[in-house]
């Protein structure tokens, strides 16, 4: 099992422009989705800067005033009004956390402008991403986001450098008459090149190791899909009877873990975790990460986890759905699982928001994944939609064949059993293909 390392609290702020087109619920939400995110970093957010304008201010994203407010605030600069209170025991700020992607030009005005360092809503993520990600496939597709990134911005650091930044190579050799900034980009495509040469042999192998896994089992699969941090991996721990990570952190699980439903089922039943979703996911991590979603394409169900506590969660559905038709995996048979009910208030107003959702969500399961029952509960709803197609029959087991009985056992349902004279008669349900194969091996002991 993962464990958390803990890292020494950095303090930030965070700084938004709300648009004329964005309601204040909408927006807020944005801001508590960014401190999460924050928290999640390693940051503590200490002040919110916030303005409403008809649009972005194409040098530093947000107005003149606004800008050198943060200033006075992250540079600890006496204030001069004697009746307010003084910000000398305000801890160090070292970074301004922006709830929107900006340009490099705004990032670097803005970040002369502060004193300190400025990062955007996709940097927040993408460092997220990199701190968590574990495989190497992981890493690899978060590396070329990364890169992807950083390209556009270098134009800006090497502005900031100076004629230093911007001076020829020497003559003679690979590249020679570029510039730093040119050959540093230059790289850069290198390296995604060869980054995406890797993932390429690496899906292969993937898709190898999934065959191989398929033949031996059965298809049945599950994939949890949601909004990051709705519960998933607590749902995936109760499902499964097994230690994954479980953290309250946006984005704490990003690379897919896959295991047997528990108890064991017929067919047997396999559950995957993926990556969280979450509002505005940079488009380049949503094709990075297509990979880990591809869990999702290859599962029979998908559950969709929602947190039930969380008053945005309707903004949560549409997110979810609006990725899950960018992976194509929309037609993908779903069943909408509001989870942390538990954490909506007493029983009283558990009650009252169960009766809501099932009335908006006739075919919805509401429920908290720390109570035993409400998981078998679900766990019963998942068996039972892979066993509405299962064939159920009758099987003779001779005695001289009872070396099968076991067979059948791991690979049917038996509903009843009853010993004769010559043998056993099992009434099993299972899927076609296994009785095939029971039947065949039976022929051939005969």
């Amino acid at each position: 099992m993962q464990s958390e390392v803990k890292e020494p609290i950095r303090y930030a702020v965070v700084a938004a422009v709300q648009l004329p087109n964005v309601s204040d619920i909408e927006f807020e939400a944005s801001l508590n989705e960014l401190s999460e995110l924050a928290k999640t970093l390693g940051y503590k957010i200490v002040n919110t800067f916030v303005q409403k304008r008809s649009s972005f201010d194409t040098t530093g994203y947000l107005g003149i005033g606004k800008r050198e407010e943060i200033r006075h605030y992250v540079s600890n600069e006496p204030v001069e009004d004697t009746s307010q209170s003084s910000n000398a025991d305000l801890p160090e700020i070292e970074a301004v956390l922006v709830d929107h992607e900006i340009s490099p030009a705004q990032a670097r005005n803005l970040e002369i402008e502060v004193g300190c360092e400025v990062m955007d809503r996709t940097m927040v993520i993408l460092e997220i991403f990199h701190r968590n990600a574990r495989s190497r496939a992981a890493r690899a597709q978060v590396e070329i986001a990364r890169l992807g990134y950083m390209a556009p911005r270098l134009r800006e650091a090497a502005k900031l450098a100076g004629p230093q930044g911007r001076q020829r190579s020497g003559a003679g050799g690979r590249g020679a008459g570029e510039s730093h900034t040119e050959l540093d980009r230059r790289k850069i495509r290198d390296r995604i090149a060869d980054l995406q040469q890797e993932i390429i042999v690496m899906d292969g192998e993937r898709r190898t190791q999934r065959a191989r896994r398929q033949e031996r089992q059965t298809m049945a699969s599950v994939a949890l899909v949601g909004y990051t941090n709705a519960g998933k991996s607590t749902l995936m721990r109760a499902l499964t009877g097994s230690e994954v990570l479980v953290a309250n952190k946006l984005f704490a699980t990003l690379d897919t873990t896959v295991r047997a439903l528990y108890p064991e089922s017929v067919p047997r039943v396999l559950v995957s975790d993926t990556v969280g979703f979450i509002k505005n996911l940079p488009h380049g991590l949503v094709a990075s990460f297509k990979s880990t979603l591809d869990e999702a394409l290859d599962a029979s169900l998908l559950l969709h986890v929602i947190d039930a506590s969380d008053p945005g969660f309707e903004r949560q559905l549409e997110v979810t759905d609006k990725v899950l038709e960018e992976i194509e995996a929309d037609d993908v048979p779903r069943i909408r699982v509001f989870n942390k009910i538990d954490y909506v208030g007493d029983a009283t107003a558990q009650a009252e928001c169960e009766a809501a959702l099932r009335l908006k969500y006739p075919d919805c399961i509401v429920m908290s994944a720390r109570r035993p029952d409400e998981v078998a509960s679900l766990r019963q709803k998942i068996v039972d939609f892979f066993q509405q197609d299962l064939v159920e029959t009758e099987i003779f087991l001779p005695w001289s064949a009872q070396q099968l009985r076991g067979k059948i056992y791991s690979t049917c349902q038996v509903v009843n059993e009853r010993s004769e004279d010559d043998g056993t008669f099992f009434t099993v349900r299972g899927e076609q293909n296994d009785i095939d194969s029971l039947r065949e091996q039976l022929t051939q002991l005969e």
